[in-house]
């Protein structure tokens, strides 16, 4: 078995506010660690013909009361609905791949989402983008560049083909031993996945 699930998401997908705003609580209580792995989940919906919600109004109120429900289950705050989908959504993740390589990525995406959610403001977009590097302990005037950066692009770019042949049509998906779990909800299906190899107790 490996020695981590892979946690992939896009942010800018609404349901990862609830797996990013606990996951660090999850990791700590567990002892199970997660590999944060950001990619572009719109490439991958636009090439599938997979729009879920934005041109799907009755499944989109269905989805932010969803999140509205299960948020306050794990006592999170969301103001919905927040905006969406997001105009600076490659930016964002891009902005999270970065900050991961440079070990302050959890704690920016976790405040970019609560800002998100709670605020009602854009990741990637002032005043959210400047408050949530700065929180993370950043400087904007050299992180933002970086994250623009073809480095950065490329590394992007790779991320999403992986996804891409792991056969990924979602955010978030926990990835186990080649078992995929899509959705917030499957966090627990994912665990126990990686401790026993089956979803059996």
């Amino acid at each position: 078995m490996p020695d981590a699930i892979d946690f992939w998401f896009s942010t800018g997908s609404t349901y990862t506010y609830l797996t990013v705003s606990r996951l660090q609580k999850v990791e700590a209580a567990t002892g199970v660690r997660f590999n944060w792995r950001p990619f572009s989940v719109r490439v991958l919906m636009r090439e599938q013909n997979n729009t879920p919600f934005a041109t799907k109004p009755i499944k989109m109120g269905y989805m932010w009361r969803d999140i509205e429900r299960r948020a306050a289950m794990y006592g999170l705050k969301a103001k919905v609905p927040a905006p969406y989908p997001l105009q600076q959504f490659d930016l964002a993740n891009r902005l999270a791949l970065l900050g991961l390589e440079e070990d302050w990525g959890k704690s920016y995406i976790a405040a970019s989402y609560r800002r998100w959610f709670v605020d009602g403001q854009e990741p990637a977009m002032e005043p959210n983008l400047g408050a949530s590097l700065k929180e993370a302990g950043q400087d904007p005037a050299r992180v933002v560049p970086l994250a623009e950066s073809d480095r950065i692009g490329q590394v992007y770019g790779a991320a999403t083909d992986e996804a891409r042949r792991l056969g990924l049509f979602g955010s978030p998906t926990f990835a186990v031993a080649g078992e995929l779990f899509w959705g917030d909800d499957r966090l627990d299906d994912a665990l126990a996945w990686f401790r026993h190899g089956s979803l059996k107790p």
